[in-house]
């Protein structure tokens, strides 16, 4: 205990007399000078008029309020930015949204310190916003709990597809280039594919995070999955201001919930969820917070991805069920209940008790085995996401099979090579795009890109065009937790970096081995190194201004996290 005592705050610190002005300016605020003898709970609060995964978090903190009241606590809310991936793509913004999330780390952190709050609720649920706000928690080192906005419910189907989403239209967008939908259907179905606020309805990063802060033990159980139309969203927010001022009082910090066994039931719950190739970058960088190297989590997935097969099928892996499905059929919990020894059931939790209690507190309910089966009969055998390697990505790269077909588990094509997004895009829509070519998009990566932006577009239109199962793309770019198709991003070094993949040419042959966990040219070494020498150096063609130019500078490679060194 003697060791801990740094990391602990006095609650009621501001009645001391040395610290009378600064009860007089927290008075100012319209709190009492009794209050101030009661835990002082920071609200992160990252809402935003525009962000439909953050539009309803307003309400959602004033449920939190009441909940801190409630327990004898008072809260004190402050906003945090939030950058939405699909609002920004496709253009100048998409650059900004991954260096969003160390600024969010930044802001909670400086917010927190210098205000010395007894414990933290972090509210957030996209992509980004989700790590960074546990970022940031992290280095404090006080009493948190994490409450999202819960995902959007259903959209009713369009063409062959059940159920629409988001990202839908984008497909629609496809085949509107393809010449199989009009424009005034294309407009239309823009607006029946989100009826609701909230994040997503599929697993991408978004609801993958929300879901991966839960599998850490940092919400209430079943939480993260609430719909954000649903009554239980508010219960859920008002139980987690009450458990915040429990925290507080029995001093059980995010330290002490969130250490590396936690992080290996993350990874357990991503692969068995073939959640978002994206949560390898934010798992690595919420590591790096806690002294974790990127090699010991590089060898984690690769470990999970052969231990836990993928228990899970929901959208992108199905266009059938969504997160509102999981969610009714028990979500994370259930998932977590089903891996057996891949989980570590004695970890602490937000609730003050193990998950192992709150595993077996679960209700009974009926599971549909059409979304969620057992370790015995997974939809898959291998994990949801893999890392792979070879000669184009000898750092790594990542891949999907959750979200890749079994016929392209093994796919040998031509490298048709891009340098940059938009080309590749305008190649797509002219319908140069063929069966058996493999897309290499490079100077995407986090120095290069700068930013490492989402190939979601890319997927997204040849998936419209027909060609999700005839071609393949390769990248050291991202892409989006929604995108399907035989796919492989991070590729590291990145081409800014001088890696391999920047010597690609137009009809090299490349091999992808979903099986093997490789990605690899037919070329030589030596090819390599002859084409090595004749490669110009890197130089951005935008010089960015004000924090872009910082990012570019000192930002790491995607299998480290994209963290920003230890220099900064």
């Amino acid at each position: 205990m003697e060791e801990n005592m740094d990391k602990i705050k006095k609650v009621g610190k501001f009645r001391d007399l040395d610290l009378i002005s600064h009860a007089t300016l927290i008075q100012a605020s319209g709190y009492s000078y009794d209050d101030l003898k009661k835990p002082i709970i920071g609200i992160a609060n990252s809402f935003n008029d525009l962000i439909p995964g953050h539009k309803n978090l307003r309400e959602v903190a004033q449920h939190i309020k009441n909940g801190i009241y409630a327990a004898g606590g008072i809260p004190a809310e402050f906003g945090c930015i939030a950058v939405c991936d699909g609002i920004s793509d496709n253009h100048i913004g998409a650059k900004y949204t991954l260096p969003s999330r160390d600024l969010i780390a930044d802001s909670v952190e400086l917010q927190v310190r210098a205000h010395a709050y007894d414990g933290l609720v972090i509210l957030g649920s996209c992509d980004k916003i989700v790590p960074g706000l546990i970022m940031g928690a992290l280095r404090t080192d006080i009493p948190t709990i994490f409450v999202n906005a819960g995902p959007m419910i259903s959209s009713p189907g369009f063409g062959d597809k059940i159920k629409a989403n988001t990202t839908t239209i984008s497909e629609g967008l496809g085949m509107y280039y393809a010449g199989k939908l009009n424009k005034d259907d294309l407009i239309g179905l823009s607006s029946n594919c989100a009826l609701s606020c909230g994040s997503c309805q599929f697993l991408g990063t978004a609801n993958t995070m929300c879901s991966l802060a839960e599998a850490m033990g940092l919400c209430l159980p079943g939480s993260s999955l609430i719909p954000a139309v649903y009554s239980e969203r508010a219960r859920a927010a008002f139980k987690s201001g009450e458990q915040i001022v429990d925290l507080v009082k029995k001093n059980i910090t995010i330290k002490d919930i969130v250490d590396l066994e936690a992080l290996k039931n993350a990874i357990a719950v991503l692969m068995a969820t073939g959640g978002s190739t994206n949560a390898i970058i934010h798992l690595s960088a919420i590591a790096n917070e806690l002294g974790i190297s990127s090699d010991i989590m590089a060898d984690l997935y690769e470990e999970y991805f052969d231990n836990v097969p993928l228990i899970v099928k929901i959208n992108p892996s199905s266009d059938e069920f969504d997160a509102q499905d999981l969610y009714a059929n028990g979500g994370v919990p259930e998932v977590m209940d089903r891996l057996g020894d891949n989980i570590n059931r004695n970890v602490l939790t937000c609730t003050g008790q193990s998950l192992d209690a709150n595993l077996q507190a679960i209700r009974p309910h009926k599971v549909d085995e059409n979304v969620i089966r057992t370790m015995d009969d997974p939809f898959l055998q291998l994990g949801g996401v893999s890392i792979m390697r070879g000669n184009i990505a000898p750092e790594t790269g990542v891949a999907k099979p959750a979200s890749i077909h079994k016929s392209a588990h093994l796919f040998k094509g031509k490298a048709v090579c891009f340098d940059g997004e938009e080309a590749a895009i305008e190649a797509i829509k002219a319908n140069k795009i063929k069966d058996g070519d493999v897309l290499v998009i490079r100077y995407e990566g986090p120095k290069g890109g700068p930013g490492m932006r989402e190939m979601y577009l890319t997927l997204k239109l040849l998936n419209g065009q027909g060609l999700s199962r005839t071609t393949a793309v390769i990248t050291d770019g991202r892409f989006s937790g929604t995108n399907n198709g035989c796919f492989v991003g991070h590729v590291s070094p990145e081409a800014a970096a001088g890696g391999p993949i920047a010597l690609l040419k137009d009809g090299d042959e490349i091999i992808i081995d979903i099986n093997k966990k490789e990605v690899n040219a037919s070329i030589s070494e030596e090819e390599f190194e002859k084409r090595r020498a004749e490669m110009k150096p890197y130089r951005s063609p935008e010089l960015l201004p004000g924090m872009m130019r910082r990012y570019i500078t000192h930002v790491s490679s995607a299998i480290q996290g994209a963290i920003l060194d230890k220099n900064y």
